[in-house]
């Protein structure tokens, strides 16, 4: 049984297939508590939530004719049944990505034979939960994932060179800046982009945050 806070179609706003269509599956509940989150809403004990079978979750995205299906919460790898679900899509023909704050092992996952795609943050200063990363996570990525650095201001993109220096992810994975909307100006990653020449690392806006108003949901 997984606890399901919301599922709809859109486009992925984010990740190495923004812009394409997606089944978006959102689960409640985050063990964690960032400081800029924009989905607190999701996250909460008292949050509704429909409870659903692996099999009622996979028969709604067959029937949608959607290929890519975004796992995503809160924090999706909470979700004891989420293996089975991942395996159960894949097997029915689908694109499966994880969103993940970057604080669950990605082991068991990453070592399925039917293995999702990662999209995992690193969580950096401003978020306050950079303690709660499992540095364990880097050696699971491959050339599909994604490492996200959510950036709020200066401090965070130093501390986002450092990690991708110490973890030599490029050539591992993709490597992602997104600025914490309306807390840094994109500009202003670009400028320390080109000043700190990171070759391989893109700048990554949230599409879904100028194409309908930031904080609607089910887009």
């Amino acid at each position: 049984m997984l606890a399901v806070a919301e599922h709809f179609i859109s486009i992925n706003g984010e990740g190495t297939r923004a812009g394409e269509l997606a089944f978006f599956i959102r689960f409640r509940g985050c063990n964690l508590s960032c400081s800029y989150c924009d989905t607190r809403w999701a996250n909460t004990p008292t949050t509704p939530f429909v409870p659903m079978m692996v099999a009622d979750l996979v028969r709604q995205v067959r029937d949608s004719g959607i290929r890519n299906v975004t796992l995503t919460g809160g924090e999706p790898l909470l979700q004891e049944d989420l293996p089975p679900l991942v395996e159960a899509l894949m097997d029915a023909g689908c694109r499966v990505e994880i969103e993940t704050n970057g604080s669950r092992s990605l082991r068991s996952l990453a070592q399925q034979t039917a293995r999702p795609v990662f999209t995992m943050d690193y969580k950096l200063p401003s978020s306050d939960m950079e303690a709660a990363m499992c540095t364990e996570n880097f050696r699971w990525l491959c050339a599909e994932d994604t490492v996200k650095f959510v950036v709020g201001g200066q401090d965070d993109l130093l501390r986002a060179e450092q990690v991708i220096d110490e973890e030599r992810l490029i050539g591992k994975c993709h490597v992602y800046l997104s600025p914490v909307f309306g807390q840094i100006k994109p500009a202003e990653i670009v400028d320390f982009m080109k000043e700190h020449r990171l070759n391989g690392v893109r700048l990554q806006l949230q599409l879904h945050k100028f194409i309908w108003d930031p904080q609607q949901r089910g887009v």
